[in-house]
């Protein structure tokens, strides 16, 4: 994507010196990360992204292959598009080409023991990035954003868009009892939805427990609430059900609807458009949260429609993954700042999380216009150019 051509190379490169430095992953890492771009040669990393009818995949994809490059790596980078067995058959090619690490954001986290396996074996470290890859003692290091903060930050949102709380998710005391919700969560073959949902529900908890909230479906588990593959249509059925079933084909009294991701957000909210709700929050459509900034829903912020979405910079993961790609590739240990939370089920398995912030209408301009992750226009018009 245009934004990542220019933006990438110095996002990757104030990261690299970062971690000369000592902070970021890469820290304590002087003569790894330098001596790595130095040897690199021809040197591959292979690169495995889950699906490219994401915009944020596509931009993780073309961040990750740019930054490798400008540190003198080959990359070989691969797009499943959500296929299980065409992943794992990228990997084994991979493995077959001779690469020397992999970066894996997995399509099903418990997919790829074999694969991890082969490459263990041929001494080829492994990052999982962004979804932590289970059941494996084969995972090196994993990037990520703090996922379980992510929920947090989800729900608040939802409680402030509501008026439950303020931003910060101090409660304001003059909330009316009984207010109507429905919770969505995301895949549950990927890890993170999980820490999503925890988080949330966390932050949900005080207000239901109290009365405030209502999930008047009473569908109040992951299980019940998860949409495979995180795809826009499924959600968009299951809202649809959820107004037949449980408003009376209306909408009536739902007030806010917890979604853990963009794609999934417009699915809820053509549904809720099209039993006659809204069109504008201004205009009774209820709270609808997100995340991953995609320039589709940050323009139904702007436009009122969306209530507020999560930016997770993927600039700063790519720079963050290549940094521990140099760190391993260097000889060097890439630098953790999370050693305890991720539990694969085989291992804990060391981490570096970045933090998020929670967009609303107010800041769009300050979080992702003026950083240069999205331009005036391209929000006006909700397409990226």
């Amino acid at each position: 994507m245009r934004r990542i051509g220019m933006a990438i190379i110095a996002i990757v490169t104030s990261f690299a010196l970062a971690a000369c430095g000592g902070t970021g992953a890469g820290g304590g890492a002087t003569t790894g990360g330098s001596g790595a771009s130095q040897a690199a040669g021809d040197t591959l990393v292979g690169v495995a992204m889950p699906t490219q009818t994401s915009e944020r995949w596509i931009a993780d994809g073309n961040a990750v292959k740019a930054g490798l490059e400008k540190a003198g790596y080959k990359v070989d980078l691969q797009y499943a598009n959500d296929d299980i067995p065409t992943q794992t058959q990228q990997i084994d090619a991979m493995i077959t080409a001779g690469a020397k690490l992999l970066i894996i954001a997995a399509i099903d986290g418990t997919a790829l023991t074999s694969q991890l396996q082969n490459a263990a074996s041929k001494g080829i470290k492994v990052i999982a990035y962004d979804r932590l890859i289970r059941d494996s003692e084969n995972v090196d290091f994993y990037v990520s954003f703090d996922n379980y903060k992510v929920g947090v930050a989800q729900a608040t949102a939802l409680l402030y868009g509501m008026g439950i709380t303020d931003r910060d998710g101090k409660a304001t005391g003059n909330a009316a009892k009984g207010q109507d919700i429905e919770m969505f969560a995301g895949s549950l073959d990927d890890n993170n939805a999980h820490f999503f949902w925890n988080g949330a529900q966390d932050t949900l908890k005080p207000f239901i427990d109290d009365g405030t909230l209502v999930v008047k479906s009473k569908q109040t588990t992951i299980e019940q609430a998860a949409t495979l593959r995180w795809l826009q249509e499924t959600a968009q059925k299951r809202m649809e059900d959820l107004l037949t079933s449980t408003y009376g084909g209306k909408g009536t009294g739902l007030k806010g609807v917890l979604s853990p991701y963009d794609g999934i957000s417009r699915g809820i909210i053509t549904a809720l458009q099209g039993v006659g709700m809204g069109p504008t929050i201004k205009e009774g459509l209820p709270i609808v949260t997100g995340q991953d900034a995609e320039i589709a829903s940050v323009k139904l912020i702007a436009d009122g429609v969306q209530s507020s979405t999560i930016f997770k910079d993927t600039r700063k993961l790519a720079a963050e993954a290549v940094i521990a790609a140099q760190d391993f590739l260097g000889g060097k240990t890439p630098e953790a700042n999370n050693t305890k939370d991720y539990d694969n089920g085989k291992k804990v398995v060391p981490s570096y999380l970045l933090e998020v912030d929670t967009v609303y209408t107010d800041n769009i301009q300050s979080l992702l216009i003026d950083s240069g992750y999205w331009t005036a226009d391209e929000v006006k018009s909700g397409v990226a150019k």
